[in-house]
């Protein structure tokens, strides 16, 4: 169940079960459900299996696993399931940075590491807080549809850009993107709003990108290519900068 303690020393109890189905994507498996039912009572097959099949599509991009969250103050979690596909040095955005006229405080100016994390299709697209704290800002971008695999896709395509803030005063922004499929950002939270690491703050429908600004004095610790669970890998720790190397297979 979800809430129960998983660990290392053997607490909880493991056991596969089906995914659930966020409601965001109920709606659009009736409707494919419906039109397959209806062109399958019309004699229509040539229809009627293939939105059957996209029906499945549907309720598999939508599914809502339960994750295991580490629970570690100095962690920053995957806000997205995908592949890391840029790990570069860059200025947050100027969303993020500095006082946005309500008093808070945004993210300080200057170079920082972003590490950019692919979603595709297939993957999960509930996406969750790297870390726990309020809500200090979401803010939405109207913009382009373009593949969101490209590094331009930062500033040019629709995004929605969001900062948390731990009661130690540290700042974690990140940004949801749409890709060439997306077509909306679907967000749960709202400013002040107090969460937790690894609750589910938003969705992209249909293919997208999570871009993470990590704090000063932070490197990663995941590398390019490697696969990310969202809720449960480790992107950082929050004031180290290990070097971490793979090798491609």
């Amino acid at each position: 169940m979800a809430g129960d303690i998983l660990d290392n020393q053997g607490r909880g109890e493991a056991g596969w079960q089906w995914p659930s189905i966020h409601p965001e994507g109920r709606k659009f498996a009736l409707i494919t459900a419906a039109a397959s039912l209806v062109t399958a009572f019309l004699a229509w097959e040539t229809i009627a299996w293939p939105m059957a099949f996209l029906t499945l599509g549907v309720l598999a991009f939508f599914r809502d696993p339960e994750r295991v969250v580490p629970q570690d103050d100095k962690y920053i979690v995957s806000p997205a399931d995908g592949m890391v596909s840029l790990i570069t040095q860059v200025e947050p955005p100027a969303e993020l940075v500095g006082d946005d006229g309500s008093g808070t405080t945004g993210l300080p100016a200057g170079p920082v590491t972003r590490v950019s994390i692919f979603m595709s299709v297939f993957d999960v697209h509930i996406n969750r807080a790297p870390i726990g704290g309020i809500v200090r800002r979401v803010v939405y971008m109207p913009g382009k549809f373009m593949n969101a695999d490209l590094d331009k896709a930062s500033e040019e395509n629709e995004r929605q850009h969001l900062l948390i803030e731990r009661p130690d005063g540290v700042s974690i922004g990140f940004t949801q993107i749409a890709g060439l499929v997306a077509r909306r950002i679907v967000p749960f939270v709202k400013p002040g709003d107090m969460i937790a690491v690894g609750q589910r703050v938003g969705l992209i429908r249909f293919g997208s990108r999570v871009d993470v600004y990590l704090p000063a004095g932070t490197s990663p610790r995941v590398v390019l290519g490697q696969t990310v669970i969202a809720g449960e890998t480790v992107l950082a720790d929050i004031g180290t900068q290990p070097l971490i190397e793979g090798v491609s297979q």
